[in-house]
């Protein structure tokens, strides 16, 4: 039996949700045509290989989705929402937050560290 659509060679098409979050990118700040269109794996490799200038915008500026923000912040997702820090932030205001450091964020980092920490030892 033959395949008759040449585009599921390499599986279904990926969901605009599940693209955004394999490249770690807010959804609601995609364009448009990101957002209403399903990616084969080729178009999906090519983004990564060769992302387009608001690919490149997005993942330098922001927003950046909780588990990117998370990252950055060196904390938990946890932590976030216990914070009501759980919403998209800009670079620039993780920047701010990393560079005002709120007793919150101090706290969550440091019993990130600790738990990776304990987490290595074992």
């Amino acid at each position: 039996m033959t395949d008759a659509n040449p585009s599921y060679k390499s599986g279904p098409p990926m969901k605009p949700a599940t693209a955004a979050k394999k490249l770690a990118i807010y959804l609601p700040a995609t364009p448009q045509e990101f957002q209403d269109s399903a990616l084969t794996h080729e178009q999906f490799v090519e983004l990564q290989k060769n992302p387009p200038e608001w690919l490149q915008t997005l993942r330098r500026e922001g927003p950046h989705p909780r588990p990117e923000v998370a990252r950055k912040l060196g904390i938990s997702i946890t932590s976030l929402k216990n914070n009501d820090m759980d919403k998209p932030l800009t670079t620039a205001e993780i920047k701010a937050l990393l560079e005002k450091q709120p007793e919150w964020l101090r706290e969550a980092r440091h019993k990130l560290a600790s738990e990776r920490e304990e987490t290595g030892r074992q």
